[in-house]
């Protein structure tokens, strides 16, 4: 196991190279110019001349390149143009929200997902098997941020039942010293904060986690479809083992590898960043901070952000690899 972590470790070094050359290029390639959007009005040729000198931007690419990835290595992500802030504290500031936010969506994909495909294998041809084809095909087909606006309107304004925006209440004066809101609130005991923090994450939630729902729960059908019918399942069967134990050590096991492979992928996508929930209900995540950066034009920002949830892309893809060996230990030796 630990030469299998080793060599997907290994590999990760040109994976993260190459994705920093594709970041720096196609950040540079990116119309309009930092300086004028910083300066806006004050535009002026001196000011904006004066800009470019203290950022570097009028050095040639390979030497902007070569300082930003000599800064890179040795942990520092620049500094933000509009907000003069650093990118690594921008980071630690932003990612706790939007990694609350993907994890309870992949909660919620997974615990009402996985169920729902498995039953509705077994179930193969019934009312229940195709209301949840139906289902999940609205679930994939309906745009994000439609959804949350129905949401919205539903919940929050029709019905007062939960807030719309932010991560808490905007009156509220509490300590946050991890920045993750709900961890925040246990430690401190406050249940009062901590049933704040749901109440305005149950939207958002509901809305980012209706694709990968639907994702998972025809993934897991397919995957069930596919094992329920081997020789080992007809087996165990015919065996006399109980139903409840064919289905979980045999065929549910066995179906896992797909849906551990979605499982990773969906997490991956939402950790980097869910721009249009973040924008719809006003989440103050890392989707929602590049996307003002590109109407910035905050190249340090972009560069430094994007790289770092790449990275985080690439570390739950091995997370999944190495989940890979331990659901299947024969991929140990590939």
């Amino acid at each position: 196991m630990l030469r299998f972590v080793v060599r997907r470790l290994l590999l990760l070094v040109p994976i993260l190279l190459g994705l920093s050359i594709l970041v720096f290029g196609w950040i540079h390639l990116l119309p309009g110019s930092p300086a004028e959007a910083l300066l806006g009005e004050r535009a002026t040729p001196q000011a904006v001349a004066q800009i470019r000198r203290q950022y570097g931007l009028g050095k040639p690419l390979y030497v902007q390149y070569w300082r930003y990835l000599d800064t890179t290595v040795h942990g520092n992500l620049g500094t933000s143009i509009a907000s003069t802030r650093t990118v690594t504290f921008e980071i630690g500031h932003r990612f706790p929200a939007t990694v609350e936010l993907a994890l309870a969506a992949m909660l919620l994909a997974v615990v009402v997902g996985v169920p729902l495909g498995f039953l509705a294998a077994k179930r193969y041809g019934s009312w229940f098997d195709n209301a949840s084809l139906v289902a999940s095909l609205v679930g994939i087909s309906i745009p994000i941020f439609f959804l949350g606006l129905i949401l919205k309107y539903i919940f929050a304004v029709r019905l007062h039942w939960l807030p719309s925006i932010g991560r808490e209440d905007v009156l509220a004066i509490r300590s946050h010293p991890t920045n993750f809101y709900i961890l925040d609130a246990i430690l401190n005991g406050d249940a009062g904060a901590l049933w704040d923090t749901i109440k305005h994450l149950l939207l958002p939630a509901i809305a980012l986690g209706s694709i990968p729902l639907a994702i998972v729960a025809r993934i897991t059908r397919a995957a069930v479809l596919d094992v329920q019918n081997e020789d080992y399942v007809r087996t165990a069967r015919a065996k006399g083992l109980p139903p409840h134990e064919v289905d979980s050590r045999h065929v549910l096991r066995n179906a896992l590898l797909p849906i551990t492979t979605i499982i990773g992928l969906q997490t991956g996508l939402l950790l980097s960043g869910a721009v249009l929930t973040e924008t719809v209900f006003a989440w103050p995540g890392v989707g929602s901070w590049l996307k003002d950066a590109i109407f910035d034009r905050d190249y340090p920002v972009l560069q430094g952000g994007i790289l770092f949830l790449a990275i985080v892309f690439v570390v739950v893809n091995l997370i999944v690899d190495v989940l890979y060996a331990v659901i299947n230990p024969r991929i140990r030796l590939s």
